[in-house]
């Protein structure tokens, strides 16, 4: 299975492990991961409004959670912009629109908490 983690999935998984739910935890332990890079921006703006306190600065948390964790980021190019745009107005988050985007360019399948990410048409995700 090849998988693409939402922005706070990243962050657990590189810090607080207990906070996944089985479903979660054994379908990373058996499959690709991938992650978006606006992910790093997320992080990033994150810990600049203080709502994302870190041990490291964040650009090291990113590169090290996807170096220890054999995490393949993939880039945000204009197809994938152009892709997030054209969605149905279900998400006003513009991180989330990318990951979704994302998701749907490289037939992947997101693992989120988000409750509103499943109700896109042909959306697959794993929580619990």
């Amino acid at each position: 299975m090849m998988l693409l983690l939402d922005t706070h999935v990243l962050i657990l998984l590189a810090s607080d492990q207990k906070k996944l739910p089985d479903r979660a935890k054994k379908a990373i332990g058996v499959s690709h991961l991938f992650v978006s890079a606006i992910s790093a921006l997320e992080i990033g703006l994150l810990c600049k409004r203080r709502r994302l306190r870190l041990p490291v600065a964040p650009e090291t948390f990113f590169e090290r959670a996807l170096e220890q964790h054999g995490i393949e980021e993939i880039p945000v190019d204009g197809t994938i912009g152009l892709r997030a745009a054209a969605l149905p107005d279900l998400h006003n988050d513009p991180f989330d629109r990318i990951i979704i985007a994302t998701a749907f360019e490289h037939e992947l399948t997101i693992i989120t908490k988000d409750g509103t990410m499943p109700t896109y048409p042909n959306g697959r995700t794993i929580w619990d």
